[in-house]
């Protein structure tokens, strides 16, 4: 069963990436309304897959994203970056930084959905590799 942590500083938003991924089967969810309680949330609970905003309160998403990658437990994971900024040195930065993929608000919840069940199903098949 996959644990999704959607970490996005907007109460409003975090439920809209809930709904749009309930569409993922067995999925169980953790929310995050900054980014310390994002990193909070990952060391207490083992995660599948990470929708991140960028633009938070008390840690930069890109913090986020790069305390993440620091990590071996958590270089494999998944990170969706999901943010308001589509600008070209945004996204060239999370895509330094570690993001697996980088999307827009608004989005389209059936590409969400659709791009989060491709991560976890290849996420899945490396570790059955492994």
């Amino acid at each position: 069963m996959p644990r999704i942590l959607i970490a996005d500083d907007s109460a409003t938003i975090r439920k809209m990436i809930r709904a749009s991924l309930q569409a993922v089967e067995g999925a169980e969810f953790l929310e995050a309304a900054s980014g310390f309680e994002a990193i909070e949330q990952l060391a207490v609970a083992a995660v599948q897959l990470v929708v991140l905003d960028l633009n938070m309160p008390d840690m930069h998403g890109i913090d986020v994203l790069r305390f993440v990658r620091r990590h071996q437990q958590y270089r494999a994971l998944p990170v969706i970056v999901l943010t308001t900024r589509g600008d070209d040195s945004s996204r060239q930065a999370a895509t330094e930084a570690g993001a697996t993929t980088y999307m827009t608000k608004p989005f389209a919840p059936h590409l969400l959905a659709a791009t989060a069940r491709a991560l976890l199903d290849s996420a899945a098949l490396s570790a059955l590799r492994a």
